[in-house]
């Protein structure tokens, strides 16, 4: 693959979903290749490069897993014990499950805990008063039963951090890791973006205008709150070099057996767009025979990829500064590479016809506590919207991107209810339907994150 084949390609999937920046890299065979496209601001314009920053979002979780594992390593944190010694007063919702709840179960995703809404005592974001809240926060399963994606779980892991180094959660990251791999364009504070140039995040409006997203970040400046789970700010330059780090022996930051652990299964995950398998943060999926990891993330307007292939010692990132179709965007650079630098095709599974028994069996609202997911029939059509509830919106003193509309989906063949979007922002997305015992419907996984069956299912 050449400097000017990726470009072409860039420049080309820009254009198609309508992205005013993107930043894109390769690494194949032992080179880097880079391309970008468009500018970092429609109203203030500059050329993106692989410099540019863009909030990385849940990528951000690469970052805390490895600094806790480099806590591990050093024997100043033990995965398989109790949070509740490090943070003895962690109080949940089930006191069970605080006695029970590991450092592991926080770093794959199997704390049992709901995805992460929580008010803070007079506005404090630290992640002590986060920690503080907790016991407000919904417990969806037992601990170690089940896998459900939960930002709660990676700011409840930042204060695991915080409480171990003597540190802001920030600086141990920096000090930890970030300094000692030479990541000079990676930051956590806003005061070290501005300074340097950067991608200003777009949503797009059921116009098709694209409007400035605000707050820049998923959260406002200064809060430090959500920093483990997704406040990170980098390059794709930076995040080659991350790329690269986490292929090698682990430069004197990890030994190489606790990097391998990283990449090795811990829990598995059930038709999933995420992959087959958490491993120590990452998700494990096997595209076209291949073995690969890989974490994705989101702002408010921005989208982020990282996929790498241990095997065939290879990396694709993809950056893009709009929403919804940034992971549009980023879906097709990956797989675009992969195909053209490995040869390696992934294709999405095609859904069996439209059932209507089946359709009417799953159709209602289903809940986080954040958000709401609203499945309809119209006899003839299965349609899925998401939606920030509508009381967040109006609690929320800062802007927040925009719902995703109803969407055809579909039933994949095979008696797991699992299912695959057809259409739209969320286009490829797949998951399941759970039930209980009686066989009726409860929930629906979406991204990795459990949503309950609603009062107003029907």
């Amino acid at each position: 693959m050449t400097q000017e084949t990726l470009s072409d390609f860039v420049e080309a999937t820009a254009k198609e979903f309508g992205i005013p920046g993107v930043a894109v890299g390769v690494l194949v065979d032992g080179q880097e290749v880079y391309a970008s496209h468009g500018v970092t601001s429609i109203d203030d314009p500059l050329p993106v490069d692989e410099k540019t920053l863009f909030p990385l979002g849940s990528v951000s979780k690469t970052f805390t897993a490895t600094t806790l594992m480099r806590l591990a390593a050093e024997g100043r944190v033990e995965l398989e014990a109790p949070v509740r010694r490090y943070i003895p007063e962690l109080k949940l919702a089930d006191e069970q499950a605080a006695e029970r709840i590991t450092v592991l179960n926080l770093l794959n995703h199997t704390a049992g805990l709901d995805w992460n809404l929580i008010e803070t005592e007079d506005g404090d974001r630290s992640l002590a008063a986060f920690v503080a809240k907790l016991a407000e926060l919904a417990m969806i399963a037992p601990p170690g039963t089940r896998a459900s994606y939960s930002q709660a779980g990676y700011n409840l892991a930042g204060r695991i951090v915080e409480k171990v180094t003597g540190l802001a959660f920030e600086k141990a990251v920096a000090s930890l890791v970030l300094e000692p791999l030479g990541l000079s364009n990676t930051f956590f504070d806003v005061d070290d973006v501005i300074v340097r140039r950067f991608a200003v995040g777009y949503n797009r409006g059921e116009d098709g205008t694209l409007r400035r997203a605000q707050p820049w970040k998923a959260f406002r400046a200064g809060d430090h709150g959500n920093n483990p789970g997704g406040g990170i700010v980098s390059s794709v330059d930076d995040l080659l070099r991350w790329a690269r780090f986490h292929l090698g022996t682990g430069d004197a930051v990890l030994p190489a057996e606790a990097l391998a652990r990283m990449k090795e299964q811990t829990v598995e995950l059930r038709g999933s767009t995420l992959g087959d398998a958490f491993g120590i943060c990452w998700f494990l999926r096997d595209v076209d025979g291949v073995r690969t990891i890989g974490h994705g993330g989101s702002g408010n307007g921005q989208f982020s990829e990282l996929l790498v292939v241990p095997e065939r010692d290879f990396a694709v990132v993809s950056l893009a500064n709009a929403g919804p179709d940034g992971y549009q965007f980023n879906q097709a650079v990956v797989r675009w590479a992969l195909e053209h630098c490995l040869g390696v095709v992934e294709c999405d599974p095609e859904p069996v016809p439209y059932d209507e028994g089946q359709a009417r069996e799953v159709a209602g609202r289903y809940e986080i506590d954040a958000m709401n997911l609203d499945i309809a029939t119209d006899g003839a059509l299965l349609t899925l919207a998401v939606g920030i509830k509508p009381e967040i919106r109006q609690a929320s003193d800062v802007e927040m991107p925009p719902d995703y509309p109803a969407a055809t989906m579909g039933f994949l063949p095979g008696p797991g209810d699992e299912y695959i979007i057809t259409e739209g922002g969320l286009k490829g997305q797949r998951g399941f339907f759970t039930r209980d015992e009686t066989g009726a419907v409860t929930g629906i996984d979406l991204a990795g994150r459990l949503f309950g069956r609603g009062t107003h299912a029907s």
